[in-house]
């Protein structure tokens, strides 16, 4: 259920957000279609080793940081144009997506504390609901100032997101890594 949501909001957002003109909604859009992606590696390494899952969530937590870099290049870009977005698209999409993003993280917080590969669903779906209310301050903001540098402002906090939830990935994975090498060692010994 998450992915499919995931995989059409990505579709919807992208459409919105250029329309909009907003790169923190295209910003958004491409995080929906990384959970995407992040949930179908999930639930195909979800029988495998305890190695296998903790290399998937690095592998994602690299991507995560990747999408983060790629949004400080766009910010800079959004801000150097000086483009107004606008704000009604930018937030009605907004709630549409925290409606979305809300729904999957009820689904998943039983399971936040599971392996690394797991936690890394639930730490993507955790940063778009709070991107999602970001999107809706941007909109608010661009609406009250006729300016785009709120919907920079969100994008800067999205990227730093991005980066911040990598590092947790990676910091969960790397001891079950270790842990899961050692453990190989020791059967290799017997």
């Amino acid at each position: 259920m998450a992915l499919a949501v995931n995989l059409g909001m990505f579709i919807f957002e992208t459409g919105a957000g250029l329309s909009a003109g907003s790169v923190a909604l295209r910003a958004d859009a491409l995080d929906f279609f990384a959970d995407g992606a992040n949930f179908a590696i999930s639930l195909f390494v979800l029988r495998a080793t305890l190695r296998v899952r903790a290399m998937a969530a690095l592998a994602k937590a690299g991507a995560m940081a990747v999408f983060g870099l790629w949004l400080v290049v766009a910010t800079a870009r959004l801000v150097a144009s000086g483009t107004v977005p606008e704000a009604p698209v930018m937030g009605a999409v907004a709630v549409a997506a925290l409606i979305a993003n809300g729904t999957i993280l009820g689904l998943l917080t039983a399971y936040r504390h599971r392996d690394s590969n797991i936690r890394s669903v639930w730490i993507c779906t955790r940063n778009d609901a709070l991107g999602n209310l970001a999107v809706l301050l941007a909109a608010a903001g661009v609406f009250g100032t006729g300016r785009g540098w709120p919907d920079g402002m969100v994008a800067a906090f999205m990227a730093s997101l991005a980066l911040w939830g990598s590092w947790q990935i990676v910091l969960s994975a790397a001891p079950e890594l270790r842990s899961a090498g050692a453990d190989a060692l020791t059967v290799l010994d017997l």
